[in-house]
């Protein structure tokens, strides 16, 4: 269904193209306004078939002591300290039609995709002179896919990242820079949901595959943002390297690198008054 794909692309652009984090800082308590995003990524990590998506998208942010809509993602913090958060996030993906996916023709389709659970990050080092900082984010999430009418478990996902944030990289420009890289590991359920090939699926090209749990290859995510009086404008580009993965060998695995990357601009026009000290 043509509605359940862009809702599900929707969700996927609010991820990755909201603005790149920066640290401590005094901000409104919430903001509201419109923006446009242009995403590019593959049917699925590892596809040789990649579609481009213009989403429009309300931007939302809200920045209150335990509930907080910002920075790539909806929260719930459960636990803080100086240099440790523990939060409750999750991640989205879109649906994909086998029909147009050459490597999955005669298939079933993919439904759209989410994942939910609790990350506990760590502060490594902060330099408030330098305008950077580096932490240890430790994301555990169950995996869900849903056709909208039910909602199915299909595994769990564990996605260990570094992440380094350094603001104002050309001195005034307010240009700010986001760098994150991690292994990610999956359980059997979440690589079967995309790799394995049931024999009922199986053709002389596409051989009967089952995939196991373990690890899922390694991302590395490059993002930029600034804003520029009432507008927020951010870029991503993010590579996935499926060397030595556990589904490596599945027929639906094209690329051992995956590419994903997409822009943004949005437009604030509502903003508290009420400013709060933002740690991120």
């Amino acid at each position: 269904m043509r509605v359940r794909h862009n809702i599900a692309a929707f969700l996927v652009a609010l991820i990755f193209l909201w603005p790149v984090s920066a640290p401590a800082e005094e901000k409104p308590l919430w903001e509201a306004g419109i923006g446009v995003g242009l995403l590019q990524m593959p049917d699925y990590r590892g596809s040789d078939k990649n579609r481009l998506y213009v989403l429009p998208y309300p931007y939302l942010v809200y920045r209150g002591d335990f509930l907080k809509v910002d920075d790539q993602r909806i929260t719930g913090q459960i636990f803080k300290t100086d240099r440790i958060v523990l939060d409750f996030s999750g991640y989205g993906a879109v649906p994909v039609k086998s029909s147009s996916n050459s490597a999955r023709a005669g298939m079933e389709d993919l439904d759209p995709t989410f994942e939910l659970g609790p990350a506990l990050k760590i502060k490594l080092w902060e330099s408030k002179e330098d305008k950077c900082k580096l932490d240890f984010s430790l994301p555990v999430r169950a995996f869900f896919s849903t056709d909208l009418s039910s909602v199915r478990h299909e595994g769990w996902v564990f996605s260990p990242r570094l992440n380094f944030v350094k603001k104002d990289l050309i001195p005034d420009t307010g240009l700010n820079l986001g760098i994150s890289l991690g292994p990610m590991f999956a359980d059997s359920g979440y690589h079967a949901y995309y790799y394995t090939v049931e024999p009922a699926y199986a053709t002389a090209t596409r051989p009967a595959y089952s995939a196991g749990g373990g690890y899922s290859g390694s991302i590395l995510t490059v993002g930029l943002s600034k804003a520029y009086k009432q507008f927020i404008f951010s870029a991503f580009a993010s590579a996935d390297f499926l060397q030595g993965a556990a589904f490596e060998d599945s027929p639906l695995v094209k690329r051992e690198t995956s590419l994903m990357s997409g822009a943004s601009i949005s437009w604030i026009f509502f903003k508290s008054a009420t400013m709060v000290n933002v740690e991120k």
